[in-house]
């Protein structure tokens, strides 16, 4: 059993919504279709895969469905988390209806149960190493807490022993946050993200080491529109086949 992740999907197949990728250079040239490509070959039913956000170009849920049906018909189990562009993400208890196959996390967390493993987290918001802050900023940013909060704290309430941690948004730059405090705090091993696009945006994500927490970005132009592998039950999330 193996775990994968990939952020920023930027899905558009409803014909109400004109959002080609590919304006943003040859990394998102027919991104749908190679990332379809890439996970019908790694992914098995067997698997999971983690979607940190930015799923959908849609306004409203109707205007998303065609994207959350291409997801589904993916093999895998998904776990998605909402991202500053998904603004179709409605009523939690209502999206966890809608497929048998796809977890919208939000203020709890999906417990894989034969590896042990709790998968954890919340949206997030940009923190205060990396922009000058507002009030409005200062607010988002608790409340934020608060929700990763609440996802670590159902981690342990189900007694988890490992803890991986997904955001949307970076927990940092380069210097310790309260998002990274409270991973520490939890004992997490893993924490992915996605949000940054280029080479340049994607130097303000942390990476690698910190604290205990392995930090790693997984937007799809950071990996080539191919699903990370980060956890494989064969040899644990420290392999180098994880790494790759």
């Amino acid at each position: 059993m193996k775990i994968y992740a990939i952020a920023d999907l930027h899905l558009s197949f409803d014909e109400r919504i004109d959002k080609p990728m590919d304006v943003f250079g040859a990394g998102w040239d027919d991104h749908a279709e190679r990332v379809r490509a890439a996970w019908t070959d790694l992914v098995t039913e067997a698997d999971v895969v983690i979607i940190p956000g930015d799923i959908s170009w849609g306004l409203k849920l109707d205007e998303a469905m065609a994207d959350l049906e291409w997801i589904h018909n993916l093999p895998g189990q998904k776990v998605l988390l909402r991202g500053n562009h998904d603004l179709w993400w409605c009523r939690i208890q209502y999206l966890r209806t809608l497929y048998d196959d796809m977890h919208f996390l939000q203020n709890d967390c999906y417990y894989i149960e034969p590896l042990d493993i709790a998968v954890c987290g919340s949206r997030g918001w940009p923190t205060p190493d990396v922009i000058a802050y507002t009030e409005h900023d200062r607010k988002m940013y608790l409340r934020e807490q608060g929700r990763l909060r609440n996802s670590l704290s159902e981690a342990k309430r189900i007694g988890a022993s490992r803890i991986i941690t997904a955001m949307h948004y970076p927990p940092a730059k380069t210097e310790e946050t309260e998002f990274t405090r409270i991973m520490q705090e939890f004992g997490v091993e893993q924490c992915i993200y996605g949000h940054l696009h280029g080479m340049t945006a994607w130097e303000n994500g942390i990476k690698g080491e910190y604290g205990g927490v392995d930090y790693r970005l997984v937007s799809l132009d950071y990996l080539g529109a191919r699903p990370k592998l980060i956890y494989d039950s064969e040899f644990g999330a420290d392999d180098k086949v994880a790494r790759r």
